[in-house]
């Protein structure tokens, strides 16, 4: 969340960053603004309020030493005590309202990212390789069921849309890429962890995903004020970077990399149409997830690295890939700055987005209570980062379309194929 200092310091620029976005969150500031002057009034009177009771406890001892009649100082006493209770109790409310609202903000954009108020703003950074060149080039779907690589039917036999079955190459080409992934990444210094796939809600809370997206989210387990308090991981990023919720680091252990494979679940699924087709988006889908804690002072120098290290996965499958840069009014609500790295897909015709880059300042950090204490002892709030490294449905999409040949057959990118144990699908 944003801090409230930054806020109360300086609430037009707050607003003005938050107006580069879009939406209504600038006018959240002021609510927020006025929590914070009911709460600090409320705790100022209460202080003084105190103060009183003090004096008067230390003047009801000198009276009763003399003997004297105390009864009216007594009355006086007891009607401080319920102003301070009354005041305790504002000043409560008014702090659960500012932590409500502040939950609801999103993050500010970095000061250098693109203008712009959606995706057509988003400007091209670099393109890397060539398209291949595929006369009459098939989908993965025409590929995939030529080849029986995926079952379309159990998945929605079993599930319903937005499922597939694996099977056969199928299943082992989607293994191989994990442990490819995996293996790529770890050799980029990140320390591989395997997580749970249920998380709690207060985790969803912590990296942004709650409250405002529940409705996209699967939740389970429901307390008694009947909101869930278990998810579905919608994305590694949850579980990974809370491990470190609610910890207090040594800078020495800065900065920490973690990579993990988590199947991902999430309700949306986007519309019918060509660009949702076949495995493009799904409710359920398999993903190697970067996450990077790192000291504030290099948070966006390490985002580049990041991006890198997905890019690598491209790279090394020789994919011809794009990268572009989100616009304010197309940046996810918790990041300050992200790269988008899209991979071609020639059997559709256009890009697919397979690895999103982001920084996000301090911003998770502060909902998951994540700080470390620097060389002066001071507590602070780190950077968290993380990106896909990669996602495997539209990997999948890209390796059968870029590497189909004219006869039917698809070529194993040479980095895969040991994984994979063959360097072509007849």
């Amino acid at each position: 969340m944003l801090d409230i200092r930054a806020i109360r310091e300086n609430p037009e620029f707050v607003k003005n960053r938050l107006r580069s976005r879009g939406g209504d969150a600038p006018e959240l500031i002021d609510a927020v603004l006025a929590c914070d002057e009911e709460r600090r009034n409320s705790e100022t009177a209460k202080q003084q309020f105190q103060g009183r009771r003090k004096s008067l406890s230390k003047e009801i001892g000198v009276r009763r030493g003399r003997g004297d009649d105390t009864t009216e100082i007594e009355n006086e006493v007891r009607g401080i005590n319920g102003e301070i209770a009354g005041l305790d109790e504002r000043a409560e409310a008014a702090a659960k309202r500012q932590a409500s609202l502040l939950m609801n903000i999103p993050n500010l954009p970095h000061e250098a990212c693109p203008e712009g108020a959606d995706e057509s703003a988003n400007p091209v950074v670099r393109t890397w390789g060539d398209k291949p060149a595929i006369p009459e080039p098939l989908d993965h779907v025409e590929l995939a069921t030529r080849h029986g690589l995926i079952d379309w039917d159990g998945g929605v036999r079993i599930a319903g849309s937005g499922f597939v079955v694996y099977r056969g190459a199928g299943a082992r080409l989607e293994r191989a890429l994990i442990n490819f992934l995996l293996d790529t990444q770890t050799t980029h210094g990140y320390r591989e962890v395997n997580v749970p796939h249920l998380v709690a809600r207060e985790c969803m809370e912590g990296t942004g995903q709650l409250p405002k997206f529940e409705d996209d989210m699967y939740g389970t387990d429901p307390g008694e004020d009947g909101a869930n308090r278990l998810f579905l991981a919608p994305t590694a990023e949850v579980p990974v970077t809370n491990l470190y919720r609610d910890t207090l680091l040594p800078e020495a252990d800065l900065p920490v990399r973690m990579c993990a494979y988590t199947p991902c679940f999430r309700r949306e699924a986007g519309s019918a149409g060509r660009e949702n087709k076949g495995i493009i988006r799904m409710h359920q889908f398999d993903k190697v997830e970067l996450v990077q804690i790192v000291h504030p002072d290099s948070g966006f120098q390490v985002l580049e690295e990041l991006t890198a290290h997905a890019e690598a996965v491209l790279q090394k499958l020789d994919l011809h890939y794009r990268v572009i840069e989100l616009c304010t009014g197309d940046l996810g609500f918790s990041a300050a700055k992200t790269y988008d790295i899209e991979v071609w897909a020639p059997g559709q015709g256009t890009y697919l987005e397979v690895s999103s880059c982001s920084c996000f300042t301090d911003y998770q950090a502060r909902r998951m209570r994540l700080r470390f204490k620097d060389r002066n002892g001071k507590n602070r709030f780190p950077h968290t980062l993380n990106g896909s490294g990669t996602a495997l449905p539209r990997l999948y999409v890209a390796i059968l379309e870029q590497c189909q040949q004219p006869d039917g057959s698809i070529r194993i990118p040479d980095a895969l194929a040991p994984y994979f144990g063959a360097s072509v699908l007849e």
